[in-house]
């Protein structure tokens, strides 16, 4: 599954069995979600700070009588649907809540953010709405006494903030009880109806790097004199990446993007001080895993060359999401009986980060990427732009994904 391709339709590849699988979403309740998402939508805050969500989230799940627990650092929640045997082992879907620092920059929509340089414009919003909207039909399967086994639902805060929340969360005990974990990524390449799904790595590894240089400074009548921190602080910023390139495999994917450049104030005078900051990213777990060691020497080597003094801060981030092959066969199972083979498209691995990773170090678990382009659309929506928005009928996809898994993951992972 791991080749690019889309399903074509196929006169068996039709969905079987939906009328006798339970857990499609009613009407009402995709109006409820969808006002639900909007309300987030309006609404973003960042990691750590998702208190108005974390708020929101708990109310509804208590108007339908389950009993949330929020988290201990006061944003993000876990919730149980059914009881558990205390043996068997739980389903948990996982939905993360916080926006980004950027402008909702969206025109003619009444849902635009309110909150200044706030917006969710990574699809956090439409995340959490179909773990909510999956729970919340689950519950009433449960009291017909159609749910298998107990679900746990787990609004996870500030995947956004390296290392990620969901280190914390699992320091909370979230995984406690949990044999296989599910959650779905808005994917604005992917149509609405439509889902990607992968068997090992769907993400890439990704750290954050900070530099800084320094040297005596000076006058630029007289380079020779001194460290030209501005010619070091350049070589860092071009031939550290290249020299990374050519010491590791290259099907490793390891690629360092520097973000930010700052140095000197003076036409005339040769800066004391440099700093950088940029990513490292990498697609295999192994070179991850020596990145740290690899990236310390080639920065020395090259400002060394230049006499520069280095401070080096590597902070690590997350490893890549690297999806369990049983874990995708239950989502691919799943979307066949929801809405046919054809709706299922392999995906390509990327070089996003994702702390969903963290939790699959623990318990096997996938994560399916959620289409949520309208077919037709040309406007070339990405995420993490101020633009970004989702066709919302994504949202009853998501939750009949995870309902159609839940239901056929009879006997816990």
């Amino acid at each position: 599954m791991n080749q690019l391709k889309t399903r074509e339709p196929q006169a068996d590849a039709q969905p079987k069995g939906e009328a006798a699988l339970p857990g499609s979403l009613p009407d009402e309740l995709r109006a409820e979600l969808i006002a639900f998402r909007r309300d987030l939508h309006m609404h973003p805050e960042l990691g750590n700070q998702e208190f108005r969500t974390t708020a929101a989230v708990k109310a509804r799940l208590e108007r339908a009588g389950l009993a949330p627990r929020v988290l201990a650092s006061g944003t993000g929640l876990v919730c149980d649907v059914g009881e558990w045997d205390g043996v068997t082992p739980m389903l948990a879907l996982r939905g993360d809540i916080d926006a980004l620092p950027i402008p909702d920059t969206k025109a003619g929509v009444s849902y635009r953010s309110t909150v200044p340089d706030r917006a969710h414009a990574c699809g956090h919003d439409v995340h959490t709405t179909t773990v909510l909207g999956a729970g919340l039909v689950l519950t009433a399967l449960d009291r017909q006494g159609l749910l298998p086994h107990p679900v746990r639902l787990l609004f996870q805060p500030a995947e956004e903030v390296l290392p990620g929340g969901a280190a914390d969360a699992i320091e909370a005990g979230v995984l406690d009880g949990v044999g296989r974990i599910l959650a779905v990524h808005c994917d604005p390449k992917v149509d609405v109806g439509k889902v990607g799904l992968r068997i090992g790595p769907i993400t890439s590894a990704c750290d954050r790097l900070e530099v800084t240089l320094d040297g005596p400074g000076g006058h630029t009548a007289r380079p020779h004199l001194t460290t030209d921190l501005v010619t070091a602080a350049a070589r860092v910023a071009t031939d550290v990446p290249a020299l990374l390139a050519r010491r590791v495999d290259a099907r490793s994917g390891l690629a360092l993007t520097w973000g930010r450049l700052e140095t000197g104030h003076a036409p005339n005078v040769i800066p004391q001080h440099a700093e950088l900051s940029g990513t490292v990213r990498c697609l295999d777990l192994d070179t991850w895993r020596q990145a740290p060691d690899m990236v310390h020497a080639a920065v020395d080597e090259v400002a060394g060359m230049h006499r520069a003094k280095t401070v080096i801060n590597y902070i690590r981030g997350v490893p890549p999401v690297v999806n369990d092959a049983e874990s995708i066969g239950l989502l691919d199972a799943a979307m066949t009986i929801r809405r046919g083979s054809y709706a299922i498209e392999d995906t390509e691995q990327s070089l996003g980060g994702e702390d969903f990773s963290w939790y699959l170090e623990r318990v096997p678990g996938a994560m399916a990427r959620l289409g949520v382009r309208t077919p037709g659309d040309t406007r070339g929506l990405d995420l993490h732009r101020g633009n970004f928005d989702v066709d919302e009928e994504a949202i009853t996809v998501g939750v009949e994904l995870f309902t159609a898994a839940a239901l056929l993951d009879r006997n816990g992972s």
